[in-house]
């Protein structure tokens, strides 16, 4: 069985049934989603794309606030697909939400979308602590990414600063759900800034119970 083969074999297990109810219990806890989306720069006739869209839950969000501009969403899970495609015909976004089984770091505009050009904007929602591979996945994005687009990223943090009970609780409970935050994300991240972007900021969301940042990927000289 080669890597993704594995992984999609992995997420479709834990998706199969999870998927009908996934929205109602991830609401309470996936902190700062709307937050990202209604930060995001988005101009007329932008190719948005969610690395790890779930539900399309967010892609649909995006649709609804631009109904100008054209989303594209991929994940590991056919499984969660079934969902999303379905979710996308019920808000009436069949026709503008796209949708490709894949795993982040495979990504290619060319190849996963039949795309001209790299897309304009691309990010993560509480995905990357469920991909093992997530510098590969963040650099593949930019890859992906035209000039001067933007990469936006929400995503457990450390809780320093909340109770450690609270701490040890949360990673046990997300375990379960084969999520687990990087503590070098942090750091690869202002890295980036310094190789790939302009200045970032990160942002803390309660109490660092979750970071916010978006990045633009620098133009071309």
């Amino acid at each position: 069985m080669n890597k993704t083969t594995d992984q999609s074999e992995k997420m479709d297990r834990m998706y199969r049934y999870q998927r009908y109810f996934y929205d109602l219990t991830r609401k309470y806890y996936l902190l700062g989603r709307d937050a990202l989306i209604r930060e995001m720069d988005v101009k007329p006739g932008d190719r948005i794309l969610e690395m790890g869209c779930g539900t399309a839950r967010n892609l649909i969000l995006l649709g609804k606030m631009h109904p100008d501009i054209e989303l594209y969403g991929l994940d590991a899970s056919e499984e969660m697909l079934k969902t999303a495609e379905k979710m996308a015909v019920r808000a009436g976004m069949d026709h503008r939400i796209h949708l490709q089984p894949c795993l982040a770091e495979q990504l290619d505009y060319k190849k996963t979308f039949g795309l001209d050009a790299p897309f304009d904007s691309i990010f993560f929602s509480y995905s990357l602590s469920m991909i093992p591979p997530w510098r590969e996945a963040i650099q593949t994005a930019l890859a992906n990414l035209k000039s001067g687009g933007q990469l936006g990223i929400v995503d457990f943090w450390d809780q320093q600063d909340l109770p450690a009970w609270f701490r040890k609780l949360l990673t046990w409970w997300l375990s379960k759900f084969h999520v687990k935050h990087q503590p070098e994300l942090f750091d690869f991240l202002n890295q980036l800034d310094g190789i790939e972007g302009d200045e970032i900021k990160i942002d803390s969301i309660f109490g660092r119970y979750a970071l916010k940042t978006i990045l633009y990927k620098r133009a071309a000289s």
